[in-house]
């Protein structure tokens, strides 16, 4: 069983937090375009949410992999979806690799406070021209003596207007492209560091989103993750809980919207009866909902392979696979439901539908899911 009455302890801690102290703000942080990262992250921190399974060493509460996926399902009770996606790039994103691979000395500068909620965390892989192809990336970190001086740009970084620093992929050399990548750690107060721009995105509207530039940045190679040449596969490994913290953060945000679509369409009358008394309707929310379980059973088992020390990069891909598709078809077919109240923005079913596409391409998109499954499925045709 992946849950204990341990798990429910902390789920209830979280869903009061929630109610207090995030749903009541989640409207006007929308219309803000922006919600206050670090007073949020502080009260988050305080209560133990942002180290779940982080080390003890550095105020983690050393627990499984099971208790941050349990956070990340709570966390789709929140009535939007741009501030779980920040909390999870805190949670799931950022901070994985450093726990994993990170000296002591970096993790103490950079962990710790991110597990305390003292700093705010972003990760810096996408680029302009380089999105999904995570090996195509052209930032680079020059060596120079004991620093790297790092040139380029990222793109679509989440947190990255209120940062405190990045998680950042760079080349560090000349060679291969999936050996010659390092994860480094970059304040961004760092001189050369540049925000360059808050994005305007078509949903996610609470979650502040940059593109960053770094211009002769200067920092200590001390600040690596890791060894040199291993950011590819210690990114590739973060993508694993990235990909799971996705899909499971997707489950109660999509029964929030079957329940409120039953709820709107129950009380909405045409033709002499209400929309939720037409078979095709009620019969499509029952389709939708055994959606939602199979995704969730699905999940789960990637979590407990993953806690048994299994490589779950399959059932990870097919869970953030599966996520993407679903939250397309599930909002589209409620919107639909809610007839012309459905395209106003005011309505939750509006703002589920501009968030959820998301799901589809951040952290890699459906197509790139797909190159996954098929390479290990040995019928992905061999790259000339």
């Amino acid at each position: 069983m992946l849950f204990t009455s341990e798990h429910d302890e902390v789920r209830r801690s979280l869903q009061k937090l929630i109610a207090s102290e995030i749903n009541p703000h989640v409207d006007a942080w929308e219309e803000a375009g922006a919600f206050p990262a670090h007073e949020l992250f502080k009260k988050l921190g305080d209560l133990g949410f942002l180290g779940l399974n982080k080390p003890v060493e550095f105020g983690g509460s050393g627990l499984d992999y099971s208790y941050a996926l349990m956070m990340a399902e709570e966390l789709g009770a929140i009535k939007c979806g741009g501030v779980p996606m920040a909390i999870g790039v805190q949670t799931d994103m950022a901070t994985p690799a450093l726990a994993r691979f990170g000296s002591d000395e970096v993790r103490r500068e950079f962990l710790a406070p991110a597990i305390a909620g003292d700093m705010v965390a972003c990760v810096g892989v996408s680029e302009p021209g380089a999105g999904s192809d995570v090996a195509s990336i052209k930032t680079n970190a020059r060596s120079d003596g004991d620093d790297y001086v790092i040139n380029g740009g990222k793109m679509w970084i989440t947190n990255g207007a209120q940062a405190d620093w990045i998680c950042l992929l760079a080349n560090t050399s000349d060679g291969q492209v999936h050996r010659n990548k390092s994860l480094i750690c970059v304040p961004m107060k760092s001189k050369g560091v540049t925000v360059a721009r808050t994005l305007d995105k078509m949903g996610m509207r609470s979650s502040d989103t940059a593109q960053i530039f770094f211009d002769n940045v200067r920092v200590p190679k001390r600040n690596r993750i890791g060894e040199e040449g291993k950011g590819f596969t210690y990114q590739m490994i973060q993508f694993q809980e990235e990909r799971l913290w996705g899909a499971a953060a997707c489950l109660k945000a999509h029964e929030f919207i079957i329940d409120e679509t039953i709820e709107y369409t129950r009380n909405r009358k045409a033709f002499g009866q209400s929309i939720l008394d037409n078979q095709v309707v009620h019969f499509r929310l029952a389709e939708l909902q055994t959606e939602v379980e199979l995704l969730r059973a699905l999940i789960y088992r990637a979590a407990e392979a993953l806690v048994a020390g299994e490589d779950v990069t399959r059932l990870a891909t097919m869970a953030k696979l599966k996520a993407g598709r679903l939250g397309r078809e599930l909002t589209d077919a409620c919107l639909q439901f809610w007839g012309g109240m459905g395209f106003m923005n005011e309505t939750p079913v509006s703002r589920a539908y501009r968030d959820s596409r998301l799901t589809s391409i951040g952290g890699g998109a459906d197509e790139v899911m797909l190159m996954v499954l098929c390479k290990m499925m040995g019928t992905l045709p061999a790259q000339k």
